[in-house]
């Protein structure tokens, strides 16, 4: 068979009517799942099981016979066993002898044998064609039928046709197969699903530490400073007041670093002259996690929103407010309307209310349904362009908030800048160094590199 053959006949499923018959060993979970699953495509299941007593768990369409007896009525047998029960397998070696068979299982924990399930049963049965799938997908998904989380199926084996006949039962059911190679990627596939969102640490573990600092910071300022200098107890500020500032910081600061990375890029890749070299790792690893970035800052830039909505129910809110009108009656004087703040004011949350605008679009085009959708220079024009407008609207919105405190004396206690000061500073040489960037001097040369030219081809790698 020639390559095109091959190819063609990879992408093409299975759209005949009559399905073969596919024999599932073990009827826990799992196999009663996939078994129902391949009778609603078409396919006859036989179980393989070590009670031949038909069960009401077990679908109605489904025989259930002896593993011997199962196994003859299939070419490709289904595994749905742990691994420390595979020694059973051991005395139906002759009848397993060139069967196709499909391991399924995963582990308690990251590489828990020194080789991975599926090569520790290709070992015990050197006749049969050993094909790693399914491992990655849940019976919950099987039989509830929220299959669009989990739809890709790893795939990996060392029988190319073996493979083949695999992927078209997993097309066939309704699942994306994913050609992973030899049996030697099943560790790897055996380990994705214990891996407890991977993207999701760095930013996770970073989100936590600024939210720590942050808080610390905002309790030693506003509530620790104002008890022992002026003997005043907000302590109720840890409720409201204290979250509401520490969220659009986060939000603003999360933002920002969700595009300092590609200035690092940038100015790497006109350091070298090329873009044939590999950025150091940690650069690679936060480009890799930016999306996860803006996600986490979405959901703080939300929390400021709420925040900010019920500030007026609060009983301070309403103290204060009540304080001002009582102290202006009791002076029989009216504060005339300061246009300066009025304006300020304004500014301050329109700019606020279009970042926010701006931010959720982009973590609507993050999505996979949405992303899907448009091409990449529309996906890159929302992402790079509105990503950058969301930059400039926040940080527009923290500066006229809060700058006029950095000329004042009474924003530094103990010394210290006031928390808005500290979320300015990565957001602004953000965008200090991305307006250097686009000089057409600088802008130019790095075009020509993105686009394949290279300063010293020599050197490239």
């Amino acid at each position: 068979m020639n390559k095109n053959s091959s190819n063609i006949m990879a992408l093409a499923p299975n759209t005949s009517n009559k399905r073969e018959t596919v024999c599932i060993f073990g009827t826990g979970d799992f196999g009663r799942a996939l078994g129902h699953k391949l009778i609603q495509s078409g396919y006859r299941v036989v179980y393989g099981s070590r009670s031949t007593q038909i069960s009401n768990l077990i679908p109605k369409d489904a025989e259930v016979l002896g593993h011997a007896e199962a196994a003859q009525k299939a070419a490709v047998i289904i595994i749905a066993i742990q691994r420390q029960h595979y020694n059973f397998l051991t005395p139906l070696a002759e009848v397993l002898r060139g069967k196709v068979l499909v391991d399924i299982s995963n582990n308690l924990k990251l590489n828990q044998y020194p080789e991975s399930n599926a090569e520790y049963l290709a070992q015990l049965l050197p006749g049969s064609k050993v094909v790693k799938a399914f491992n990655t997908v849940s019976a919950w998904a099987l039989q509830s039928g929220t299959l669009d989380a989990s739809r890709q199926v790893f795939v990996c084996g060392d029988d190319v046709e073996a493979k083949q006949m695999v992927m078209n039962i997993v097309r066939a059911v309704g699942l994306t197969p994913l050609d992973k190679g030899s049996l030697l990627a099943a560790q790897e596939i055996e380990n994705y699903p214990l891996q407890l969102f991977p993207m999701w640490k760095f930013p996770m573990f970073l989100s936590l530490g600024l939210t720590a600092f942050f808080l610390f910071y905002c309790v030693a300022l506003d509530i620790i400073y104002t008890y022992i200098y002026e003997n005043n107890n907000f302590s109720f500020f840890i409720a409201i007041t204290i979250p509401n500032r520490v969220c659009p910081v986060l939000a603003l600061i999360l933002l920002a670093l969700v595009y300092l990375p590609g200035i690092f890029a940038a100015i790497i890749q006109l350091y070298r002259g090329t873009k044939y070299r590999r950025f150091p790792d940690w650069l690679d690893k936060w480009m890799l996690c930016r999306k996860q970035l803006g996600l986490i800052a979405l959901a703080f830039a939300s929390l400021h929103m709420v925040f900010t909505l019920v500030t007026p129910l609060r009983a301070f809110a309403s103290w204060r407010t009540g304080k001002g009108i009582i102290s202006q009656a009791l002076n029989n004087k009216t504060e005339p309307l300061n246009h300066t703040n009025a304006w300020l004011s304004d500014s301050y949350l329109a700019l606020g209310i279009l970042g926010y605008f701006l931010f959720v679009l982009l973590g609507i085009t993050s999505l996979p349904s949405v992303s899907n959708n448009v091409n990449w220079r529309e996906f890159r024009f929302v992402q790079s362009k509105l990503g950058y407008l969301a930059l400039i609207f926040c940080t527009a919105h923290t500066l006229v908030y809060g700058g006029k405190w950095f000329l004042s004396p009474s924003a530094y206690k103990w010394y210290l800048p006031d928390i808005y000061m500290l979320s300015l500073i990565v957001p602004c040489a953000v965008l200090v160094v991305k307006f250097v960037l686009i000089f057409p001097c600088i802008d130019k040369p790095l075009t020509q590199i993105r686009q394949g030219w290279e300063r010293n081809p020599k050197y490239s790698e």
